[in-house]
């Protein structure tokens, strides 16, 4: 039985929805995720040295603690999360849907969504796809999760959520109240999720690996 205090999977997803929306429409003086991209891909000669250097950037940015707590009273965060864990998942996300961006994904469109949620697991990025019946690192991706019903989209969010949860605590659910940082503090490494790194390597190389296909256009139809 979980408690009030406690941070459940669908706590979570709701907080990774929240916060991919604030990664796309930009917080308060932060470039969208959009704009992080073309900021990158303006300053780079290809898209793979554009993420590079996103990744490489990014990865300093995710060790800092309070990232949303030096924003004020802007927002109020959909749960109760700690501060500094909800600011390393909110960096995190907003690389990799940048990363889509460059890759030429809508990243607007709810399964991308939903692969950006993916790559926050880092290395079990594959398993959980493949649980699902979806492969990875093949053009096969690119097709398939765009016909993943939103049943099974939903299941997958559940999982992202459920996973990153064991990260911070046993049985799937966090309690809050252990969680909550010192003044000044950082939660420490293992909040780090698994690292801006892999997560930055797993969306790059895994999952958003080159431009999705374009839409396929239905058969002209030929009148006699």
């Amino acid at each position: 039985m979980t408690k009030e205090n406690d941070l459940t999977p669908s706590k979570m997803v709701k907080f990774l929805d929240w916060s991919y929306e604030k990664a796309l429409n930009g917080l308060p003086k932060t470039p969208s995720a959009q704009e992080l991209a073309e900021s990158y891909l303006s300053k780079h000669r290809t898209i793979d040295d554009a993420i590079d250097a996103l990744i490489k950037w990014q990865n300093t940015k995710a060790g800092t603690s309070g990232f949303l707590t030096g924003l004020g009273g802007a927002f109020t965060l959909p749960v109760a999360i700690p501060a500094n864990l909800a600011s390393v998942l909110y960096v995190q996300l907003r690389v990799v849907a940048a990363i889509a961006y460059m890759r030429g994904y809508d990243i607007r469109d709810d399964q991308v969504k939903t692969l950006a949620f993916v790559a926050l697991t880092g290395q079990a990025a594959g398993d959980i796809l493949k649980e699902f019946g979806i492969k990875t690192s093949t053009k096969f991706l690119k097709v398939a999760i765009r016909k993943v019903p939103g049943e099974v989209i939903k299941k997958i969010n559940q999982k992202v959520g459920f996973k990153l949860i064991t990260k911070f605590g046993s049985k799937g659910v966090v309690n809050l109240v252990k969680l909550v940082p010192v003044a000044g503090g950082v939660i420490g490494a293992t909040v780090d999720v698994i690292g801006t790194n892999t997560i930055g390597k797993v969306a790059k190389d895994k999952l958003f690996i080159s431009p999705p296909p374009p839409p396929t256009s239905p058969e002209p139809v030929t009148i006699v």
